[in-house]
């Protein structure tokens, strides 16, 4: 072959003469484009209260009796200061992170190893302690508030964050339960044997092999357990009548009076309850989508 043919001839790569693959283009039919439409228009729905409440915590009440939609022309923070200290807001926020955290706390620590047991342990009335459990998943939290008054009464705890801290725990182990023990039984049996003949026993198993291996459970129970708790009203505003005890929740409502509302305080106060929900879900995100797809690829 003559030099001529050869600077003429197309290069071709290292791979034996075959040609790169090509990247596919992504298609969009009809319908992936009307799917992916709804779906942006859901989450623009989603978030125009949650940007109209941050837009108005920087604006004065005035300016949001006379217009509530514009962006602030001259922002303020003035409301998030009102709110944090004149209207008690430290304290509010105190009161709910004990009571979230202590309620979370408590459930997830009493049904991690109640879990672990049903799930891989065989012993008599196993089905039976299971259908227990579950069936706290059927009785309404809000049909329960008046025996649970009376109970706490009883116990004297109204008026004290305990009585919310034991009522939450309780009513979210049937829940924290349901979920660990479809995870635990999906974790193969012979980690556990292999365990037990390096000597461990059954505490070291659960708490050293096992429980590490539920992480992505445990975030999800943790998420699906604080947020309701956190933004709960009709339960703290039942138990608790001295407003140092209020949490963020019942906060909200002093800035409602008579005859006046403190709007601008109230989005103020809003952000502030909000921010903690937000923190969590990003910290959390990727142990939560791990917890709900596990088990979809076996």
């Amino acid at each position: 072959m003559t030099s001529t043919a050869l600077a003429s001839a197309p290069a071709t790569p290292a791979t034996g003469g075959a040609t790169p693959p090509r990247r596919r283009r992504r298609r969009w039919s009809a319908e992936k484009v009307v799917v992916m439409t709804v779906l942006w228009l859901y989450a623009a729905i989603c978030v125009a209260p949650l940007i109209t409440m941050v837009l108005n915590s920087f604006r004065t009440h005035l300016q949001i009796a006379s217009d509530p939609w514009p962006f602030p022309t001259d922002p303020t923070v003035e409301n998030y200061v009102s709110a944090w200290t004149e209207a008690s807001f430290g304290r509010y926020a105190l009161n709910s992170i004990l009571i979230t955290v202590g309620s979370v706390a408590i459930s997830t620590a009493v049904s991690l190893p109640a879990a672990y047991a049903i799930a891989r342990w065989r012993f008599p009335g196993r089905g039976a302690l299971e259908g227990l459990f579950m069936s706290g998943l059927l009785i309404p939290f809000m049909l329960a508030i008046l025996p649970m008054f009376y109970l706490m009464d009883a116990l004297r705890l109204i008026d004290s964050p305990l009585s919310l801290i034991l009522i939450y725990s309780a009513n979210g182990v049937p829940f924290t339960i349901f979920v660990l023990v479809s995870f635990f039984r999906q974790l193969p049996a012979e980690l556990e044997e292999a365990a037990f003949l390096d000597g461990g026993g059954h505490f070291t198993v659960f708490l050293r092999v096992m429980m590490p291996l539920v992480r992505p459970a445990i975030a999800t129970v943790v998420v699906f357990r604080f947020v309701p708790i956190w933004n709960d009203f009709l339960m703290p505003l039942v138990m608790l009548r001295n407003r140092e005890n209020y949490t963020l929740g019942v906060g909200l409502t002093t800035f409602f009076g008579e005859y006046q509302n403190d709007w601008a305080s109230l989005f103020a106060g809003l952000v502030i309850a909000t921010v903690p929900l937000l923190v969590l879900f990003v910290f959390a995100t990727r142990q939560i989508i791990q917890g709900l797809t596990a088990g979809i690829g076996k």
